[in-house]
């Protein structure tokens, strides 16, 4: 079974900048898994991975308004440190803030007494990404997944 809209795709993958180590894998835990079709993986990823089925693996270089878009300048937020909830901060550090959309990873810009001030750029914005994938499963989504936008079950949102 290829993969095409409305279907369930299970993967594991590698990320990294071309020619430098890792950043992320899923190698050594469940694949993730995605309602293809959805725009529940980045763009440059999910056009890549259109007709291809389980058993394949494949590697795939995106340039970044394929992958997590270009960095926008003014993106810099500042955010009370009660709403944060890791205790020590610096510099550079990544971390997760929820907002009104969802959590949203941010770097750390500075850390004042009361105030954090937050690059809402996605830490990987304007890179360009190596991906390394290999299709673990393909499966027709059930009614339910589709009309949520989302996978269920394992690899996906349990309601």
């Amino acid at each position: 079974m290829n993969i095409e809209k409305n279907r369930v795709v299970r993967f594991h993958y590698t990320v990294s900048e071309p020619g430098q180590p890792a950043i992320e894998t899923s190698r050594e835990r469940a694949p993730l898994a995605i309602l293809f079709g959805h725009g529940n993986i980045i763009p440059g990823l999910e056009s890549a991975m259109e007709g291809k089925a389980a058993g394949d693996r494949f590697e795939v270089t995106l340039e970044a308004e394929q992958a997590y878009g270009e960095r926008r300048e003014g993106m810099v937020m500042r955010v009370p440190k009660k709403h944060i909830r890791e205790k020590r901060l610096l510099p550079g550090q990544e971390i997760v803030i929820n907002t009104r959309i969802g959590p949203r990873p941010v770097t750390v810009v500075k850390v004042g007494a009361t105030v954090v001030d937050v690059d809402m750029n996605h830490p990987m914005a304007g890179k360009s990404l190596h991906f390394d994938v290999e299709i673990v499963e393909v499966r027709e989504a059930e009614a339910v997944e589709i009309e949520h936008g989302h996978v269920h079950g394992e690899g996906g949102a349990q309601h």
